[in-house]
């Protein structure tokens, strides 16, 4: 039985590299300039670094899709042809596109290239996926408004094309993703359609009255009614065996602009699922329910996965927030005065004999800061919020290559 893909998001390089050692199959990527994404930190994926990025994912025998799934102007058309070239020196597995013209140069310039149709099409029923298919597409994106029983169906009819879903992350309130907000609110300076949303969906909102322009009043009665257009996030982690079940080839993450402990944390947790369940199809899942609730989410929803909805919307949250606070990561081993110490990046501040939880690709387990210490090996009495220090674990990680530390449990 082929088994399901497991497609987690890479925001920059580093991000790429945690994401398919924690577990994922293949990563999405895209340049600034033609993705939906506008990163702003980390070693960021340009053309300058693209055949790069994609080599290491290659690398490690996983597979890299590039996203060019903006709505394109002209300009845009002519930047295209301008790095087409670029393109297919990187040699990406296949490309995700959301636009006519765009599919036009892919088919030209790059005919033997997969391609991937983005949910920012719309596409809600078998006939479109045939239309799809007609085209040229190998796989499709579909839109998050379908159920279960309706995402079978589609592949009952059309058997031969790959069928890519969303199992888990933030959720847009418009359509599929085809959201304007952004763009009437900056007077066109953050587009969402050209990878730029400044997120207004998250924003909290007021009711005035234009006769009574400085007098501001609660939408709904209760404070919590503010966030009116911020949806849940999506968690279909209690159904991946039913959209396996539907035929789904491959599970997407949400996530380019998420943190490094998000892609870690998330590519682990559902690597561990899938593989359960292909040993044991009635695997209770709700353990990897509780580990999804250590990373950062507006609370959980299954959207309309199960027919019933869009779900919840997270009417007191504009920001996602994690029940584990990241503490840590990895650096480097080194010997200072006799001791064997790990040098790490402090993420959320941490004190001596604290207790923490260790990550890493292949462990999971809770151990004690024995000590804190400088580059001198003098002991501190914290690690404070962005600093580089040394460590001593009661209780080491077999590699600590790629290992991160968090806080033990879930905070209310």
């Amino acid at each position: 039985m082929k088994k399901v893909e497991l497609l987690l998001p890479a925001g920059n390089l580093e991000k790429l590299e945690y994401a398919v050692n924690y577990g994922a199959d293949a990563v999405y990527l895209g340049v600034v300039d033609f993705s939906l994404r506008a990163m702003r930190k980390g070693e960021l994926i340009t053309f300058d670094n693209l055949k790069t990025a994609i080599d290491l994912a290659h690398k490690y025998g996983k597979k890299a899709y590039m996203t060019l799934n903006i709505f394109a102007f002209n300009k845009d058309i002519k930047h295209l042809e301008e790095c087409i070239e670029i393109i297919k020196d990187a040699n990406p597995d296949a490309i995700l596109f959301s636009d006519f013209g765009i599919m036009n140069l892919l088919k030209k310039y790059m005919p033997d290239t997969p391609l991937h149709v983005s949910t920012q099409t719309n596409i809600l029923n078998y006939e479109s996926v045939k239309f799809w298919q007609d085209m040229g597409a190998t796989r499709v994106v579909l839109a998050r408004e379908l159920s279960i029983p309706e995402i079978a169906e589609i592949k009952n009819k059309v058997p031969d094309m790959e069928i890519e879903c969303f199992i888990h992350g933030a959720q847009c309130v418009s359509y599929s993703g085809r959201c304007l907000l952004s763009d009437y609110f900056t007077k066109g300076e953050r587009i969402s359609n050209q990878g730029n949303c400044c997120q207004p969906c998250r924003w909290s909102y007021k009711l005035v009255e234009e006769t009574r322009p400085n007098e501001y009043y609660e939408i709904n009665e209760d404070a919590h009614g503010t966030h009116i257009l911020s949806p849940n996030d999506l968690c279909l982690v209690h159904h991946l065996k039913e959209m396996i079940d539907a035929g789904v080839d491959s599970f997407k993450v949400e996530g380019r602009t998420k943190s490094l402990y998000y892609v870690s944390a998330v590519a682990k947790t559902y690597r561990q699922a899938i593989d359960e369940l292909y040993q044991n199809p009635n695997a209770d899942m709700e353990k990897y329910f509780y580990e999804l609730k250590k990373v950062g989410n507006r609370g959980y929803t299954t959207g309309f996965a199960l027919g019933n909805g869009s779900g919840g919307y997270s009417y007191n949250l504009s920001k996602g927030l994690a029940g584990a606070d990241f503490l840590f990561e990895f650096h480097d081993k080194e010997k200072i005065n006799g001791n064997e110490l790990y040098l790490v990046k402090i993420k959320n501040k941490v004190l001596p004999n604290d207790e923490v939880e260790i990550i890493t690709p292949t462990e999971q387990f809770v151990t004690k800061i024995l000590g804190i210490y400088d580059e001198n090996g003098l002991e501190l009495d914290v690690g404070n919020t962005n600093a580089e220090v040394y460590i001593k674990l009661e209780k080491e990680p077999q590699s600590y290559k790629y290992a991160m530390a968090r806080t033990v449990g879930i905070k209310e």
